[in-house]
């Protein structure tokens, strides 16, 4: 969709242009008012013509250069956990994967995140840790403020601002939202959301699935970037040596770690459950899921870091992945995949865009379907799955089509010329909703933004 907003502090690219005649920037001419209504001659005509191709060509150089020279680019990365994390953390993993992809290609990167994050990039810290980790912490609200408005200072020393911690910033950057892009890394179905975007319609996202735009199809997206990994980071094995199936990530009803027992069980296999406990499911979790650890052949070992996750996934002879949500991606599947291990998982969200069926797993609709299937998965060339994650699913790959969108991006943005013609449309202040409540102005009335510690993500 094409940009309706111009960021007036990102003008390093237009300021190059010739000033056009008659504008305050080409001096006398505009120095009264009087001459501003003045008729038209055939030679004015044929001069602002030239003036105009001048303007359009110098305007196609400089979108070619765009196209060719190292970028500034700023990554804001939620501070709830370090980049990378050091447990649980999708969206910190990709935010990491992506930054030090982009420094590799050359680009002049700058990371927003935890104080302790490790990066190549430039590091400007948000605060001192993860804020999941310090006990010290009760909101986490206030940090985000402050490193947006550190974001928002810093803003003009970049060409994009690529946001990683869901809409918190849009008020903010609105004015610039030509500069900005926003990757969702959550569920979309949910119904404020879609007074949130169309209160927002100048702020550009990028989907990480495009089963996770279903909900919000008018959205300003600016393309889809599936998740990928370092090549590199899990080696791929050719027999699942531990004997067992594996469950990794999170301990919630929509992640459906009960169904992993139920399958499990029926199959024969033992069953290892890598995931953490959110503080919001500890309830569920001692009601739902303890019962079930004491039986034969479950094993749950709590939440793993990032160096035992290739053994864990290398050595299980599959992944079950049975969800119960809208997944938005599902970086756990690909993991599994870069270690060759093939996935089983229930069909919602973007699992059918993520599993090859047949080559790298098998996608189901329910316990009796995914039982049935146990045999044909475990059968699947394990090397196959790992070229096929080499093929789809690498944090290159990732990094390539990111920055093919920020110059698209930038390449959008408008020329003084049609920044004269199309100024900025400042939406109404709250204050001039005299007589009206805030219910019936949806899009001033923001999602609750401190659901169970943070933002709900995968």
């Amino acid at each position: 969709m094409p940009m309706s907003t111009f960021d007036p502090a990102s003008r390093s690219a237009a300021s190059a242009l010739p000033p056009a005649a008659g504008s305050p920037e080409s001096g006398p001419v505009a120095a009264g008012n009087a001459t501003a209504h003045a008729p038209v001659t055939a030679a004015d005509g044929v001069s602002g013509a030239n003036d105009l191709a001048t303007e359009r060509t110098t305007q196609d150089g400089l979108r070619s250069t765009l196209q060719s020279r190292p970028l500034r680019i700023a990554q804001i990365a939620p501070p709830i956990e370090r980049v990378p994390p050091r447990l649980y953390g999708g969206t910190e993993r990709i935010a990491s994967y992506l930054t030090e992809e982009l420094v590799a290609m050359g680009h002049d990167v700058t990371l927003f995140a935890s104080g302790n994050s490790i990066t190549a990039a430039r590091l400007i810290p948000a605060c001192e840790q993860e804020l999941r980790l310090n006990p010290e912490v009760r909101d986490p609200i206030p940090y985000y403020m402050m490193m947006l408005d550190r974001v928002r200072r810093m803003a003009s020393q970049f060409d994009v601002l690529h946001f990683h911690i869901d809409q918190f910033h849009f008020p903010v950057f609105r004015d610039m939202a030509g500069r900005t892009l926003t990757t969702l890394h959550g569920r979309q179905d949910l119904p404020d959301l879609k007074h949130l975007y169309a209160g927002f319609p100048e702020m550009r996202l990028v989907s990480i699935s495009l089963a996770q735009r279903a909900p919000i199809p008018n959205a300003s997206f600016a393309g889809n970037v599936p998740h990928g990994l370092p090549r590199d980071i899990y080696a791929g094995t050719l027999i699942g040596r531990g004997g067992y199936l594996a469950f990794l990530g999170r301990i919630s009803p929509e992640k459906r770690v009960d169904r992993a027992v139920a399958i499990a069980r029926a199959v024969g296999l033992p069953l290892r459950i890598a995931a953490k406990v959110d503080r919001v499911d500890e309830e569920y979790f001692r009601e739902a899921i303890a019962p079930l650890l004491d039986r034969p052949g479950i094993d749950y070992i709590g939440e793993i870091d990032e160096s035992q996750k290739a053994a864990f996934l290398g050595e299980a002879r599959a992944l079950l992945f049975p969800i119960d949500w809208p997944e938005p991606f599902g970086l756990a599947m690909i993991e599994a995949m870069a270690c060759g291990t093939p996935v089983l998982a229930f069909r919602h969200g973007s699992v059918s865009e993520v599993v090859d069926d047949g080559v790298t797993g098998y996608v189901v609709d329910s316990v009796e379907e995914a039982i049935c299937k146990i045999g044909s998965l475990l059968a699947l060339d394990r090397a196959r799955v790992r070229r096929r994650f080499e093929q789809r699913y690498t944090s290159a790959r990732m990094a390539e089509d990111y920055v093919q969108i920020y110059r698209d991006v930038m390449a959008q943005l408008p020329s003084r010329r049609e920044e004269r013609a199309h100024p900025i449309v400042v939406a109404r202040h709250p204050e001039d909703f005299v007589g009206e409540t805030l219910g019936a102005l949806p899009h001033l009335n923001p999602p609750d933004i401190r659901p169970r510690g943070g933002p709900r993500r995968g």
